[in-house]
C-alpha cells in the first residue's frame, strides 16, 4: 500500500505539472508597465480593482491554502481590500481594490504563487484586470475593457464587452495590436473566452 500510494502521489504530481505548465504568475508583472500605456496611448483608466477566478476542490488542504492566502492579505500593510466569493458556476473569486496599480499586480501575483506552490495551479483559470474608458478612448466614457491572463495559456487576451452577451471585437483587436510586445498576447483568438458579466457594466465576479 505504501509503494502504491507513493506511485499515486508521484502521478498525481506530474499531472499537476504538466495541467500547469503555462501557468506562470511572474508574466502578471507585464501588467505594470501595460497600464502605463493604456492610460497614454488608449485614454483607459485602471479601475483600482483586480481579481483571480479559480475552481474550487473539495479537500481540507485547499481550504487551507485558500485560508492562508486570507490571512495574509487581511494583514498585509499595503492598503488593498481583498473580498472573497463565489459565482453562480462555483468559481472562486478572490478581487483585490487598491489605490495602487502595482499593489494590485504583486497582490494577484502572491495569491496565484501561493496556489501554484501548494499544487493547486491546475484550479488557477484566470486574473482579471478591468479598466475604464476616458474621455480620451474610443469608447463611450465610463465603459469597460479588460485584459485577462490565462494561466493554462500564459498569455494575456483582451476583453470588451458590448452590451449582453455582445463583445466590441474592434476595440480588442485595437488593445492588441497596441499592447503586443508589452503584454504576451494571445495569438489564436479562439483562445479569448469573455467572462460575462450578469449586468452591462458589471464586473464578472458580481
Amino acid at each position: 500500500m505504501g509503494l502504491l500510494s507513493s506511485v499515486r502521489q508521484l502521478l498525481g504530481i506530474t499531472a499537476e505539472r504538466t495541467a500547469t505548465q503555462g501557468a506562470d504568475p511572474d508574466g502578471l508583472f507585464e501588467m505594470s508597465t501595460a497600464t502605463l500605456t493604456m492610460e497614454a496611448n488608449l485614454g483607459f483608466v485602471p479601475t483600482g480593482e483586480a481579481a483571480l477566478c479559480f475552481g474550487d476542490v473539495d479537500s481540507t488542504a485547499f481550504r487551507d491554502a485558500v485560508e492562508e492566502v486570507r490571512e495574509i492579505l487581511t494583514v498585509g500593510e499595503s492598503g488593498t481590500v481583498s473580498e472573497f466569493g463565489e459565482d453562480e458556476y462555483g468559481y472562486q473569486w478572490i478581487v483585490l481594490r487598491a489605490e495602487e496599480f502595482e499593489e494590485l499586480v504583486t497582490g494577484i501575483h502572491f495569491t496565484s504563487d501561493t496556489l501554484i506552490e501548494r499544487q493547486y495551479g491546475s484550479r488557477l483559470q484566470a486574473a482579471v484586470f478591468p479598466f475604464e474608458a476616458s474621455e480620451r478612448a474610443s469608447l463611450p466614457s465610463g465603459d469597460l475593457a479588460y485584459w485577462i491572463y490565462s494561466f493554462r495559456r500564459g498569455e494575456f487576451y483582451p476583453f470588451v464587452p458590448d452590451g449582453a452577451q455582445s463583445r466590441d471585437r474592434s476595440t480588442e483587436l485595437k488593445l492588441a495590436s497596441v499592447l503586443d510586445g508589452e503584454l504576451t498576447v494571445e495569438d489564436d483568438r479562439e483562445y479569448w473566452y469573455p467572462l460575462w458579466p450578469d449586468t452591462p457594466g458589471g464586473r464578472p465576479w458580481e
